[in-house]
């Protein structure tokens, strides 16, 4: 039997719904987690009640969707003043609680000490610890759950909202168990002080009477398998109240594009039908033309979008494939698909693997991303690798303990507390990554990374890594070492910018390749992907799309000056 909306699925209806004060909006990146819980946000405080929207994103776009300037501070929305709304950038939040660390010791410890201070501050670990702090700031602020009525979090992409959530446990766990100071977590140096505040954020993390995680997913297979893992792993640590999302559920075709959505969204949902039968489903309709500003946040719960005649002329624009070309004549041998998360650059990165390895070329692909598996088909001229972080992390914990030698049991005891910091999985998942790029026996590596705010840190880590992985090893790995110079070198390596022909993804882009060039990472080419602009089919629901997606195309060409190449709606799932 077939799942449908109307046999299993809820309209939303903020007027009748039973919400819990905190509540996570979570999920696949790309699915409309922000839009959602801002238009929850908007809804609710339209109703009359007090409502702080915060997010916790790496890769945030609330700042885009509000129009406004937002800082780590609530600040009041002029136009909705019962809407408060916080959203912290991770990187200076970092910086700030690295420095609220180091300032009681200025004036006290030598300047070697302090010198040593910030090189145990300076790893990517230290951004972890400084959104979680934030985080905690809001759950655990009793003055903020006195003060409103609602307290929303726009989270980021699944991958980085688990670790996120997984902080109190972990942390907490870590904190009650340690016995020295963690040479791996001088980043905790400044935590110890506020255990309590951590128990309280996971104690209201697992009330169901106080917190709903909403787990929002297109009706795609890669977005509901990803709903599937994050409710299971929530679960694992005491989380046990949900709502599914299905947002943009198309039940009606206007033509052979909407046809082929539907069909797709059919099967996904058919597949994971068992699992959607034991939860509390709710579904966003899919809206043909999206109203940009409040007015389009208040309607987005209540009304369907009208359709409009498709009058719209098919476009040419480069294709996959004369990128293709381009990395054949040029000396580039380490391709990196870089972009948020959902815009396929799982999909990008298999199609120019296949492409290549097709004209005879070794070709070596590799996902870094915990949450997705390359389906390609491998050859003689293909080789696929997987990056397994479970499987990474003991390993890393099995080479440390052997390049440790005789080590005495105190000792013994001091290595095992320091490996049972949430930074390890970072450090032991760069290993595993300098590895794939230290290939030498294939003509091409390309890697398919991790959603944007994930790739930001990863970068930043590269730089970071030696200092923390020599703490613990007595010989720095050569693929570690020569890892961040082949990043670096723009001969050999090219950050290929992945994106949608939409507003939010765009956006994400444009900043991603302004933090590059500030980096000095080569990143020319630009790949625009399941663009509907070259399609000679007619399709009302879609009329409004391909006129929104022409000029957002014309904007990347302008932006890339040229460099950007595109990739048809297949009527296929995206990875």
């Amino acid at each position: 039997m077939e799942v449908t909306a109307a046999d299993c699925y809820k309209k939303i209806d903020l007027s009748c719904a039973a919400l819990t004060k905190y509540l996570f909006f979570t999920g696949k990146g790309g699915v409309g987690k922000t839009t959602l819980s801002s238009s929850y946000a908007v809804n609710l405080a339209q109703r009359g009640y007090r409502v702080a929207l915060i997010s916790t994103d790496p890769a945030s776009n609330l700042q885009d969707v509000f129009t406004m300037k937002l800082t780590n501070r609530l600040t009041q929305m002029a136009e909705v003043p019962n809407l408060f709304i916080a959203n912290f950038e991770p990187l200076q939040a970092a910086e700030d609680y690295k420095n609220s660390v180091i300032e009681p010791y200025i004036g006290i410890l030598s300047d070697d000490m302090l010198e040593n201070m910030k090189e145990q501050l300076s790893g990517s670990c230290t951004v972890e610890v400084a959104a979680f702090n934030e985080f905690t700031r809001f759950i655990a602020n009793e003055e903020v759950e006195a003060a409103y009525d609602y307290v929303i979090f726009d989270t980021a992409p699944t991958g980085h909202t688990l670790r996120m959530l997984e902080l109190p446990s972990a942390w907490d766990n870590y904190l009650e168990t340690t016995s020295h100071d963690a040479s791996c977590l001088g980043q905790l140096s400044g935590l110890d002080e506020d255990r309590d505040k951590y128990k309280t954020a996971l104690k209201k993390l697992r009330d169901k009477e106080m917190t709903t995680l909403m787990l929002v997913a297109r009706a795609e297979i890669s977005a509901l398998k990803e709903v599937k893992r994050a409710q299971e792993e929530l679960e694992a640590i005491g989380v046990s109240r949900f709502h599914v999302i299905i947002n943009g559920l198309i039940t009606q075709p206007y033509g052979a594009i909407s046809k082929a959505k539907m069909t797709s969204q059919q099967a996904a949902l058919t597949k994971y039908e068992d699992w959607l039968k034991e939860q509390d489903i709710y579904y966003a309709l899919y809206q043909s033309a999206h109203e940009e500003g409040i007015s389009g946040l208040v309607k987005l719960l209540k009304y369907n979008s009208p359709v409009q005649p498709d009058t719209f002329k098919a476009q040419s624009h480069p294709a996959i494939d004369e990128l293709v070309a381009k990395v054949e004549s040029s000396d580039l041998r380490y391709l990196f698909m870089m972009g948020k998360g959902g815009v396929g650059k799982t999909t990008v990165a298999r199609l120019i693997a296949e492409a290549l390895a097709a004209k005879g070329h070794h070709v070596h692909l590799a996902t870094t991303d915990p949450t997705k598996e390359i389906t390609a088909a491998a050859n003689d001229w293909l080789r696929i690798s997987y990056i397994d972080e479970d499987e990474a992390l003991a390993q890393y914990k099995a080479e440390v303990f052997a390049q440790a030698g005789d080590l005495t049991d105190d000792e013994k005891n001091y290595i095992e507390e320091d490996l049972r910091s949430p930074c390890t999985q970072e450090i032991a998942f760069f290993r595993a990554f300098s590895e794939i790029v230290a290939d030498e026996t294939s003509d091409y590596v390309i890697v398919d990374t991790a959603p944007t705010g994930h790739t930001l840190l990863l970068l930043d880590a590269s730089e970071s890594y030696h200092q923390e992985v020599i703490k613990n090893e007595k010989k720095l790995p050569e693929a570690v070492e020569q890892l961040l110079p082949k990043i670096k070198n723009n001969q050999l390596t090219e950050m290929m910018i992945i994106t949608l022909p939409e507003r939010t993804p765009y956006l994400e882009a444009a900043r991603l390749a302004d933090d590059l060039e500030r980096a000095g990472i080569a990143h020319s080419n630009w790949v625009i992907n399941q663009e509907l602009v070259s399609s000679r089919e007619s399709d009302d629901l879609f009329a409004a799309k391909k006129f929104d997606e022409s000029n957002w195309i014309k904007k990347i060409r302008e932006h890339s000056h040229g460099h950007y190449y595109t990739i048809p709606f297949g009527g296929h799932d995206e990875n």
